[in-house]
């Protein structure tokens, strides 16, 4: 049988309910009202290059900046046809000895979608064991000890997360009891749509924040980045469950286009070359040929357009404003893409020091 509540029980319970709910109010208030305390900020550079021969104004940066975390991609690994297997490609040297034994270094591979689409998921724990094996070989005949991480970079789709995160479960389980992380890279689609695409099963992961147009349109202004997009894309991700680190861009390149439709990429043409040719017509980022014409070894056609990506210094400070509003970690890593004399003098010592400084 129910217990009868008399008038002066129902009062009582209303007053505790509220006193309750009260309390739980003030709590949400305390927390809202909380501010993250500053973070600690471990500055990095990728280094995309298959030669690890950094010049003068690069060692500079690295001194200057305080600099001593490198993510070298090591070697790429590509689907041969001839084979019907996972080959690698591009693999990193190292010239000269001891150049690289300042830095810890963080052996990267790049892995191409395709490969894991067409990997067999029976190829997978081979592959697994294949590129540590890669990795352990070069770290030993180059004299690189103590990798404390390794990372792998895939943009890996909806259909291939299965055999993507099977290959870094193996990976993860080969390097069992040799205190060596396991990192991947997370491009902001698969951040923003992580219960789509799925987080992978890695130690940390680092939030490529570049790459976030698409390319091929003729109708956009910069694909690389855009703050407005990044802001869009970081609304999500609230159920993103791995550590995350960052990574900012500091490249350019420029993107040609035949009759509006995308004919190719072009990353060693300066601005310059453009800026001072009569043949060519600029307006905005866009730079219009005129006449048929061959400007440092490219050829182009009458109505040729080009379009001119490149990130200011404005640009990166709104994007480290968006992501101080987003990030919670109190470790954060922040890495530059990527180590490159050529983007190096586009910036300022003390706007890449701004860009990190940003983040605490």
């Amino acid at each position: 049988m129910f217990k009868r509540l008399n008038f002066s029980s129902l009062l009582s319970l209303t007053h505790k309910r509220s006193v309750l709910k009260l309390l739980l109010f003030l709590i949400f208030l305390t927390g809202c009202g909380q501010k993250r305390g500053a973070r600690n900020i471990e500055r990095s550079f990728y280094y995309w290059k298959s030669s690890f021969i950094p010049g003068e104004l690069e060692k500079n940066r690295l001194s200057e900046l305080s600099i001593k975390r490198l993510y070298i991609k090591f070697f790429d690994i590509v689907w041969s046809q001839e084979r019907n297997e996972p080959m690698p490609t591009a693999i990193i040297k190292f010239p000269q000895k001891h150049m690289h034994s300042a830095y810890t270094i963080i052996p990267t591979v790049f892995i191409t979608n395709e490969c894991m689409q067409k990997l067999a998921a029976t190829q997978v724990k081979a592959l697994a064991g294949k590129i540590l094996s890669l990795i352990k070989n070069i770290t030993s005949v180059n004299n690189i000890s103590a990798v404390q991480e390794i990372q792998m970079d895939c943009d890996w789709s909806a259909a291939t997360k299965d055999n993507y995160f099977l290959l870094l479960q193996s990976i993860k389980g080969l390097l069992a009891g040799e205190n060596t992380l396991l990192s991947v890279t997370i491009r902001l689609h698969q951040y923003k749509y992580s219960k789509r695409m799925g987080v992978p099963p890695v130690d940390r992961g680092l939030l490529m924040c570049y790459n976030m147009g698409n390319l091929k349109s003729f109708y956009i202004r910069n694909s690389i980045l855009e703050p407005e997009v990044l802001k869009k894309y970081l609304t999500g991700g609230s159920g993103y469950f791995l550590p995350l680190d960052v990574a900012l861009p500091i490249f350019s390149w420029k993107v040609l286009f035949r009759n509006k439709i995308y004919a190719g990429l072009i990353r060693e043409l300066p601005s310059s070359s453009l800026n001072n040719n009569i043949l060519i017509k600029r307006s905005g980022h866009n730079y219009e040929i005129q006449q048929a014409t061959s400007i440092d070894g490219y050829s182009f056609q009458q109505g040729d357009i080009i379009r001119d990506e490149e990130i200011t210094y404005e640009e990166l400070k709104k994007a480290t404003e968006l992501l101080n509003e987003k990030l919670r970690t109190q470790q954060l890593r922040v890495v530059l893409y990527h180590l490159d004399s050529i983007t190096l003098s586009k910036y300022s010592l003390n706007e890449l020091e701004t860009i990190f400084n940003n983040l605490h």
